[in-house]
């Protein structure tokens, strides 16, 4: 079932373990943490909290416009955040500035718990919020890397990438 929460912050800690799940599973890959000097070892918890949680905090309290989850037996499972108000504003650095309009509308933070995967989970999720960011009057884009399955994964949900911009694909529903 997909649910928005009210106040992000306080799933925090919930989405800290999701995301090393994620971690763990992807190898390493994503999430990135590209800013990181030494990235955590995929058995190292604390050390990837020490690096990832001030930026998913920063995500939840500053970045977010809306944040979604998907529930099974009253765990995450899986994720959606949309972002579609003063993009330029809240320091986005990874959406270049030529894609910055009022129509703009970002997919982040989307993730299913390697687990559950397979299972529609994510298509739920991605078509909820590419819906959701039409209904606001938005276009929806995904900022991704263009080495992880993610990338694949939207090419194959129609997505079409209009442009490479640092390490990042952008992709347009």
């Amino acid at each position: 079932m997909i649910e928005r929460i009210g106040n992000p912050i306080e799933v925090k800690d919930e989405l800290l373990n999701l995301m090393f799940r994620i971690y763990r599973s992807t190898e390493g890959k994503y999430p990135a943490l590209e800013w990181a000097d030494e990235k955590p070892s995929l058995d190292d918890f604390p050390g990837f909290k020490k690096v990832y949680e001030p930026f998913l905090e920063f995500r939840l309290t500053k970045e977010f416009d809306e944040l979604y989850v998907y529930k099974e037996n009253n765990r995450i499972i899986g994720t959606v955040a949309l972002v579609y108000k003063g993009i330029k504003e809240k320091g986005i650095w990874w959406v270049p500035e030529e894609l910055i309009n009022e129509r703009t509308g970002l997919i982040e933070l989307f993730v299913v718990d390697p687990e559950f995967q397979g299972k529609g989970i994510g298509s739920a999720l991605l078509e909820f919020a590419i819906k959701r960011l039409n209904s606001l009057g938005k276009d929806a884009y995904v900022v991704t890397f263009p080495n992880i399955d993610a990338y694949r994964y939207y090419l194959k949900k129609g997505f079409k990438e209009v442009m490479r911009y640092k390490e990042f694909v952008i992709l347009k529903a």
